[in-house]
């Protein structure tokens, strides 16, 4: 049975040969027309020559750039159904794992007498899965509103850069169930004025690949400090692989990954960059990805302005915005 790339690879051959083709016969076209004008030209008035040349090389320029296009889109759309194929084979995987061992904590415990200690072990078990399906589902779905241009989250509170990043944290040893992931973290008692949701989901997500794509043991640093009075700077450094520099950009594009998704051991969907970029666009951030100084590994830095800029014109007051969730 042939899979779903190979089945894609032979139904855009079609097209690409095609615009190909079209390439060289109109290059051919070009050449013998021009041949044929200046053959004609012998027996033609001059200004009636210049005319029919500069007409012709017009419209058979035309045709050239638009069958250059044809085939630079057809190309980019080759890329876009392979990662959309990747997407489907990750997300499938993603939702079958936890699946099967929810099926298996249900029939053990259905079937058998289960000790009161193993049964609050398989509880624990059966909610760590459940959270990995709703952090998978809130992802894809926040992927959607992300490209739809829906805006996220509630309005901008005072919130406190410790707690955000320990509930990162937090919810990453569970996720990937390791408790070795040696993370230290170096923020103050530092605050942002911003929307709660896109801080929690920039930073999940940057966590989380940092300790997906760290070494064995994963070795995970978090660094904030402030940039002047108007801007957070974040920096969060692994122990990996790292990722090559013709990468640096395309990581950020919905559904890329490295590598090829069958042959890939850690899991994912390829949407976690992509939505901390929009996350950051919605609240005038910025990411850059370098190489980790301190040897091998990745690192991202993150700058955020202090205050969203819809609420720099007005007062400076914040006692009237709810800190960490409680209206003052």
């Amino acid at each position: 049975m042939p899979t779903p790339n190979k089945t894609l690879r032979n139904s855009l051959k079609l097209p690409i040969t095609l615009a190909v083709v079209m390439i060289v016969l109109v290059v051919i076209l070009i050449v013998g027309w021009i041949l044929t004008t200046v053959f004609a030209s012998i027996t033609m008035h001059p200004a009636l020559f210049w005319v029919i040349l500069t007409i012709g090389s017009l419209f058979l320029s035309i045709i050239l750039a638009g069958t250059i296009t044809y085939l630079v889109l057809s190309i980019k759309m080759v890329n876009l159904n392979q990662r959309q194929s990747n997407f489907i084979n990750s997300v499938t995987h993603e939702l079958k794992s936890p699946l099967a061992s929810l099926k298996l904590y249900l029939q053990t415990l259905t079937r058998y007498e289960v000790a009161p200690d193993e049964k609050l072990r398989f509880y624990g078990g059966m909610m760590e899965e459940v959270e990995r399906l709703d952090t998978l589902i809130n992802q894809v779905l926040r992927a959607g509103q992300l490209e739809a241009g829906i805006k996220i989250g509630d309005e901008p509170e005072e919130i406190a850069l410790r707690e955000i990043l320990q509930n990162a944290i937090h919810s990453a040893r569970i996720c990937h169930r390791t408790e070795n992931a040696n993370i230290q973290l170096e923020c103050g008692k530092l605050s942002i004025i911003a929307s709660r949701v896109p801080m929690e989901m920039i930073f999940r997500n940057l966590i989380d690949n940092a300790i997906k794509y760290g070494g064995n043991p994963p070795f995970v640093q978090i660094r904030v400090k402030p940039m002047g009075k108007s801007k957070i700077a974040f920096r969060i450094s692994d122990n990996g692989d790292g990722i090559p520099q013709k990468m640096r950009e395309k990581v950020f594009q919905r559904f890329v990954r490295l590598g090829r998704e069958l042959e890939r051991r850690r899991k994912g969907t390829g949407l976690g960059l992509y939505i901390v970029r929009m996350c950051l666009r919605q609240l005038n951030g910025e990411i850059r990805i370098r190489d980790n100084k301190q040897g091998k590994g990745t690192s991202i830095y993150v700058l955020i302005p202090r205050i969203p800029r819809s609420f720099r014109k007005k007062s400076s007051n914040t006692k009237n915005f709810k800190k960490d969730g409680n209206k003052k």
